[in-house]
């Protein structure tokens, strides 16, 4: 016995080194075997089962080196194995136990403060996060400084885009691409879109400089981690509104390829942004990468929710009614206080003509949650706008308490009561905002005797009142107003006009009181420079007073006239055969069918030089057409007008100029028929 536990001392001896040899070596897999051997010889070894733990990890096998701590319990205590534990628990998604397993470690070594960073930082709890890595950044001096500053900037940078707080300046440098990623990242949740391009520009060169000191990084490795700066880049486009550099950016990430399904979700889910109700086939296929295996843990919680948010709204431009409400139902459920699942679902009913029921359905959301009835109430009145409800849109918007004294509410409710011709009660809303104005400033103004002046609001909205009094006849009504407003301000003289035209239809001689205080008329001269107003680029028209010029500019004057004089008008072309011994015709420019001499069309005039009868025979005309006959003998009768042509030339009258022998003739003849048709007349 005692030979044979030598034995095994040096076999578990030889197997240690192994396990150490290749543990220096990297080659984890090897280790394992000899580790397996080891605890074969002694199976409650605690270095033994820590090594295999560890050799587990290294090799990937987290729920496997789980498995072995849960199983060795007793022997494997959290005090020895507590970080490697957390660390399983963390790499299987299992944030909440890692947590709880790092707390409740009677130790806070370094490493666990490392991993308690990383746990807080995935359960969003970033105030925390923010503090355990400043403490860690205080407390450790080592080669891994570089990083946590990364993952301090990371939260920085989250803080910013989530919880949309002001990041305060860290003082960190910007060596590295990392760090110049998450600065753009930060500036893009604070609204600083221009600089955050310039960042992310700084980021891409920092890491193409980086990356390309590598010999073995190739060009297509630089693309692929260039690919999520890219794809902060066409976010950043996207905002600014260039969605089609935007669009192009995405897709040529999206060609790469690249193994990180939270980029490819986010990606997919901004063009589907893009797309909206036109493409649907394009958001169908994008849809599939929001859905990829892992992306739930890749994300943060507003990632996922909005892309929820566009699935529900994808399938109701698709018309999946029962998807867009089993969608819109189960985010209800997650976030009860939400505003747009309750939307979309009254989106897809309006879509099935169901008005009602959305106005109902808007109606219980905003009764549960009065913080968010402001937003509901708007929509809802926008449907009853869309129904023609005007009257009863207006009652919905004048419900919401914290909006009645608003501008743009006012201005809305009074263009629609306007448009419903109910003037009592576009008053009425007028009369309201102001009396809201004037307790606000009597409590701002408690117990101060001074005169205070009004607001600009509260101006704008009494001089609005009385323009909208007097444009409706209300005279007596806006006098008040009126007066309000001069005694504001009894420099304004265009008030004081307003109020005499008023006083002057109800109170002639109080208007004419009043009209002593308007300005004299030396006082409202206007000293306006006229050649400068004439001069002026926006003049169009300018009339300049008759008058003598003196000096260079009558001298231009003239000298203009005399180039006016010089000028000759052009004659007109003659035609090339006119003679100007031959009267012309006075209805020449009168088309043919108008002038007297029109005989009409003549019918028939080539039926005889047509020819006809069997394929062969002549026609009459033919002896004309024969050329030979022409040319040896002379034709059997002269053609017409072929004498005047032979004997004087000079004597020829032009087509355009001479007039047709017997149109006198015809013209008589067109009268008498004219006369004949008259029988069956007055």
């Amino acid at each position: 016995k005692m030979a044979a536990a030598a034995g095994g001392a040096g076999a578990a001896a030889a197997l240690w080194s192994e396990v150490n040899r290749c543990g220096q070596n990297g080659d984890f897999a090897r280790a394992l075997k000899s580790v397996n051997k080891i605890l074969q010889i002694s199976k409650d070894d605690v270095t033994a089962l820590q090594c295999k733990v560890v050799c587990l990890i290294q090799n990937g096998n987290f729920k496997e080196a789980l498995g072995v701590i849960n199983t060795h319990t007793k022997v494997l205590t959290s005090d020895i194995i507590a970080f490697e534990k957390a660390y399983c628990e963390y790499r299987l998604n299992r944030i909440e136990n890692a947590l709880k397993t790092i707390q409740s470690a009677s130790q806070q070594t370094d490493k666990l403060k490392e991993l308690y960073g990383q746990v807080l930082y995935r359960l969003e709890r970033y105030d925390d996060c923010l503090a355990a890595y400043r403490d860690l950044i205080r407390n450790s001096q080592d080669e891994y400084e570089e990083e946590r500053k990364t993952n301090l900037s990371a939260v920085v940078a989250a803080q910013s885009t989530w919880e949309k707080v002001m990041p305060e300046d860290l003082g960190l440098r910007e060596a590295t691409y990392e760090l110049c990623y998450n600065s753009a990242c930060a500036l893009i949740g604070q609204g600083k879109l221009n600089e955050a391009m310039k960042k992310l520009q700084k980021a891409e060169e920092l890491c193409r400089q980086s990356l390309s000191e590598d010999s073995d990084v190739t060009e297509e490795d630089i693309e692929a981690e260039l690919a999520i700066i890219h794809g902060q880049m066409a976010y950043i486009m996207q905002l600014q509104g260039r969605t089609e550099d935007a669009l192009q950016l995405y897709n040529q990430i999206i060609k790469l390829k690249p193994t990180d399904v939270g980029l490819l979700a986010v990606i997919a889910n901004n063009i589907i942004t893009i797309n909206k109700d036109q493409n649907v086939f394009d958001s169908k296929k994008k849809v599939k990468m929001t859905n990829a295996e892992g992306v739930e843990h890749k994300l943060s919680k507003k990632q996922l929710q909005a892309i929820e948010f566009n699935k529900a709204l994808l399938a109701m431009y698709t018309n999946q009614a029962d998807q867009c409400r089993k969608l819109s139902a189960s985010l209800q459920s997650q976030s009860p206080e939400h505003l747009l699942p309750v939307l979309i679902q009254a989106a897809q009913l309006c879509r099935e003509k169901q008005h009602a029921k959305a106005v109902g359905l808007l109606q219980d959301f905003a009764d549960q949650h009065p913080a968010n009835a402001a937003e509901i109430k708007l929509t809802m009145a926008q449907l009853k706008i869309a129904q023609g409800s005007v009257t009863k849109a207006c009652m919905i918007l004048r419900s919401i308490e914290e909006l009645q004294h608003k501008p743009g509410m006012v201005s809305a409710l009074v263009t629609m009561y306007s448009h419903e011709e109910d003037i009592d009660s576009a008053i009425e809303v007028f009369t309201q905002a102001i009396q809201w104005y004037q307790q606000f400033q009597a409590r701002t103004n408690y117990g101060c005797c001074v005169f205070q002046p009004k607001s600009s609001v509260h101006l704008s909205l009494i001089r609005e009142a009385a323009n909208f009094k007097l444009k409706h006849g209300r005279k007596k009504e806006a006098i008040s107003d009126l007066e309000e407003l001069w005694k504001q301000n009894p420099k304004d003289v265009h008030t004081l006009a307003q109020l005499i035209s008023a006083y002057s239809l109800v109170d002639p001689e109080k208007a004419k009181v009043l009209s002593k205080h308007l300005p004299s008329s030396d006082t409202m001269s206007l000293k306006v420079d006229v050649d400068a107003l004439e001069n002026s680029h926006g003049a169009t028209y300018v009339r300049k007073k008759a008058g003598k010029l003196t000096g260079d500019n009558q001298q231009k004057e003239q000298g203009q006239g005399d180039v006016k004089k010089k000028k000759k008008r052009k004659k007109g072309k003659l035609p090339k055969n006119y003679d100007p011994k031959v009267t012309p015709d006075p209805e020449r420019w009168l088309p043919m069918r108008e002038r007297s001499y029109y005989r009409g069309r003549k019918k028939g005039k080539k039926k005889d030089q047509v020819g006809k009868g069997t394929q062969g025979s002549t026609t009459a005309g033919s002896s004309e057409l024969d050329a030979s006959r022409t040319a040896s003998s002379p034709p059997t009768s002269p053609r017409p007008g072929s004498a005047a042509a032979v004997s004087a030339t000079s004597n020829v009258i032009p087509p355009r100029h001479q007039k047709p022998a017997g149109a006198p003739a015809t013209k008589k003849k067109q009268q008498q028929k004219k006369k004949k048709g008259a029988k069956g007349g007055w």
